[in-house]
């Protein structure tokens, strides 16, 4: 049986609530009104202009999914995504290949020289995307410093065509993907146990099956999130193709820059963008998979 003061304190308690509810909507109003105005209502625009008639020779269009059906029913476009996606692919193993060892020693091995390394690290974030490209463009110029190197060691006769192909990406990427792999995998280095792998050295373990067996599996979850990063960073990158590739390696971003800036084919082009959006939406999701089976094992 309730009390006079029970009943009196319920309609208390409940427009407590209500006000705090109220403002806590209050203080999340302006982040949200942000979010719609620059984030939701260019996504819908962007999706119903790709839903546009698709531009082809005589001017007409072939229904609200021309473009999509356009993107993976033409051979061309077709192997521009398999390129993009082998673009992404290779230099995400390149940038695990390279980073994972440099976040191992500074982690493991660096002992003071693990601040000025972050440091180094860093910095070439801090620099324009475009002019880390350029620069690379005068290094390995016909006559830059690396050919001019090369060819007074002897050890070849005539420059090398470095610019202009998909080495000269791949390097480009690679130079500045590194640090997003390595600083995803330095954190969780930092909390393995060192104890796991001295007791798989003891029972037995060499210092590879140590690695295989506990460090790399424990080191999975920051793995997982450089690779997914590098992945879709590169998935949306274009100033590198585009300087460094003078159009041998033909990405989705290249082409939705040509499309807007040659073409002004915007339907074509957001259908385009959209895809990229979905890439990365899958690989937002394998992310979160993988840390949450990582966080269960737990």
């Amino acid at each position: 049986m309730s009390t006079p003061h029970a009943a009196t304190a319920l309609p208390l308690v409940r427009r407590r609530q209500r006000s705090g509810a109220a403002r806590v909507a209050l203080l999340c109003a302006p982040a949200v009104v942000l979010l719609v105005i620059f984030f939701a209502l260019p996504l819908i625009g962007n999706a119903i202009r790709s839903l546009g008639p698709a531009a082809h020779l005589d001017g007409s269009g072939s229904g609200p999914f021309a473009n999509y059906e356009k993107l993976f029913v033409d051979p061309y476009y077709r192997g521009v995504i398999v390129e993009t996606l082998k673009v992404s692919l290779y230099a995400t193993l390149l940038c695990l290949l390279i980073g994972y060892p440099v976040a191992h020693f500074m982690v493991r091995r660096a002992g003071r020289l693990a601040m000025p390394m972050l440091f180094m690290l860093i910095t070439p974030l801090l620099t324009s995307i475009i002019m880390r490209t350029f620069g690379w463009r005068v290094l390995f110029a016909r006559h830059g410093p690396f050919n001019e190197a090369l060819m007074w060691l002897h050890l070849t006769d005539h420059p090398l065509r470095v610019l202009g192909g998909p080495l000269g990406v791949y390097i480009g990427l690679v130079h500045v993907m590194v640090p997003f792999m390595v600083l995803s995998i330095i954190p969780v280095l930092r909390g393995v146990d060192r104890r796991l792998e001295e007791s798989a050295r003891i029972l037995g373990a060499g210092a590879i099956r140590t690695f295989v067996l506990v460090t790399l599996p424990l080191a999975a979850e920051g793995i997982a999130t450089g690779c997914v990063l590098v992945f879709m960073l590169t998935n949306g990158s274009f100033v590198t193709q585009l300087l460094l590739g003078d159009g041998s390696v033909v990405t989705l971003p290249l082409l939705i820059f040509q499309q807007f800036s040659l073409t002004q084919d915007l339907s074509f082009a957001s259908a385009m963008g959209n895809l990229l959006l979905i890439i990365v939406l899958v690989c937002l999701y394998v992310q979160l998979r993988v840390s949450g089976r990582q966080g269960e094992s737990q």
